[in-house]
């Protein structure tokens, strides 16, 4: 008997087109059905619904709608609550926001025992380390009794997995479960859900990525407008794609880079640079230690790492936005970080950053038109705003939006027109495509390229993300605990890795193919 069936499912809202209409699917114990889809394809609401989660003003129906033997049809608030966590269990992306801060992960993890006043405490510490355990979160004792912040994003993750397991779920929905995380951690959380579909465990995984479930999926299940546009099992539908979309969606995953452009000079470069960073009750924490690495005219450079590897505090450095205590930065082979501020501010217009989150760097209040001025030079035409935004693929129409009237991808081509306005030569791209869908992220990086190529512009390019490293590097530096342990041309290092952390991430890049 199917754990879930899903027969017709509609939500609208009053007034207006079904963002999900008409989806219907099954999923079998121990089988992993993903969705996949851009945001705002109705993915995520589709899998709220199996949880009764609908947001204010939201019509649900469906013809049919069982979960693990139960039909929810008619469900009423009180009636959903008696099945979360014991029927279905969810893990969201962020597992930080997820979990209360102010609880320690053990009552976090057995948080649906305890509503259910079904152990004592001392059952229920026994039980938080046990389900950490089955997880693989080393030291479950001591895990236990941290707080979420206490954790790496990859420990969150698996504390958030136990959490949904604790009542013994027959369905886990996981939504986005490492869209946030590095590509190592990513390969284990995926691992950790295949030995829970081996288990028995049905599985709904729901991501904007196809080679991310690949892996874990049995079916795959292609959404776009609100509609299921196509769904076969996972080596037909990667191999044989009959709908335009899923094509597509396929063709956006980051490949291999093109022809190399000859480089020149080196125009940006790092020698030496270490920092340590002060943290709670006097301990130190060693961000940088001894990281050099170049930029030549014309070519990319792309800095890969996991969390904590000490690459966005690379980043800052190359921007002189923080001083190392100890090395230099060199811009033309001439001081920069050594530099006061008065000396560089002249400087500063050669040489921009693009952040991952434009929308927390942009004032909310003003339009588009007004982000863009405030980085363009006084004497420059007014018509230069409009110019900038044609460059990056958006029109004039864009000029009187405001931040959150965009989607992610226009916001970061707004980010990448205004780190040019000042005409810089090198950009220092910071995690610029991670928050953004596989097809989003393909235009803006086929954009930085373009831009590379017909404007001559150096880049650095840092992420924790192997497949885009790969798709637009030139020379690639690897970093693990604030080192570049690996670093030299990009066919090199990612066809005859030396060091053994960049063969586990070689070994973790996600393929299209399930390979």
């Amino acid at each position: 008997m199917s754990v879930v069936t899903v027969r017709d499912l509609r939500v609208a809202f009053a007034g207006a087109d079904p963002v999900v209409d008409g989806v219907s699917f099954s999923i079998e114990p121990g089988e992993c059905l993903a969705i996949v889809g851009e945001s705002g394809s109705g993915k995520t609401l589709t899998a709220n619904s199996l949880l009764g989660f609908a947001p204010d003003g939201a019509e649900v129906s469906a013809a049919e709608l069982t979960i693990d033997g139960v039909s929810t049809t008619g469900f009423r608030e009180a009636d959903w609550r008696r099945i979360r966590g014991t029927r279905v269990g969810l893990v969201s992306q962020d597992a930080l926001v997820a979990l209360d801060p102010l609880r320690r992960v053990g009552a976090e993890v057995t948080e649906a025992l305890e509503l259910r006043g079904k152990l004592g405490r001392g059952e229920r510490t026994a039980r938080a380390i046990e389900l950490l355990t089955s997880v693989a979160v080393p030291d479950p004792q001591v895990r236990e009794r941290q707080y979420p912040h206490e954790l790496s994003g990859g420990l969150r993750q698996r504390a958030l997995i136990a959490s949904a397991l604790a009542a013994g779920p027959g369905l886990l929905i996981a939504d986005e479960p490492t869209t946030a995380l590095d590509a190592t951690v990513q390969a284990r959380i995926l691992d950790l859900l295949g030995d829970l579909k081996a288990a028995g465990l049905a599985v709904l995984l729901v991501s904007h990525d196809l080679s991310v479930v690949a892996s874990l999926a049995d079916r795959i299940a292609v959404m776009q407008n609100g509609r299921i546009v196509e769904t076969a099992d996972t080596a037909t539908l990667l191999q044989e794609p009959k709908h335009p979309y899923t094509r597509e969606l396929l063709a956006a995953v980051p490949g291999e880079r093109g022809a190399s452009p000859d480089p020149g000079p080196v125009v940006l470069e790092a020698r030496g640079l270490s920092k340590t960073y002060r943290g709670p009750g006097g301990t130190r924490r060693l961000a940088l230690d001894g990281v050099s690495v170049s930029l030549r005219a014309g070519t990319t450079l792309g800095v890969v790492g996991e969390s904590g590897s000490g690459k966005s505090t690379l980043a800052r450095m190359l921007m002189a936005l923080e001083s190392p205590d100890a090395g230099e930065v060199l811009v033309d082979g001439s001081a920069w970080t050594s530099l006061p501020e008065r000396e560089r501010r002249p400087r500063r217009p050669r040489i921009q950053l693009i952040e991952q989150d434009p929308l927390s760097s942009f004032d909310p209040r003003l339009t588009v038109a007004r982000i863009l001025a405030e980085a363009i030079d006084r004497s420059e035409k007014p018509e230069r705003a409009r110019e900038l935004l044609e460059q990056v693929g958006l029109g004039a129409a864009h000029l009187g939006r405001r931040p959150h009237q965009l989607s992610g991808g226009q916001r970061q081509r707004v980010a990448i027109a205004r780190a040019l306005a000042r005409r810089p030569e090198i950009l220092v791209c910071d995690e610029p495509v991670s928050a953004l869908d596989v097809s989003v992220q393909a235009q803006v990086l086929a954009l930085l390229d373009s831009l590379q190529r017909e404007r001559g512009l150096s880049l650095v390019l840092v992420s924790h993300d192997l497949a885009v490293i790969r798709s637009m590097s030139d020379e690639i530096a690897v970093m693990k605990d604030g080192r570049v342990v690996e670093s030299g041309p990009a066919g090199d290092v990612l066809g005859d890795p030396q060091h053994p952390f960049t063969v586990e991430l070689l070994a973790s890049l996600p393929s299209p193919a399930g390979s």
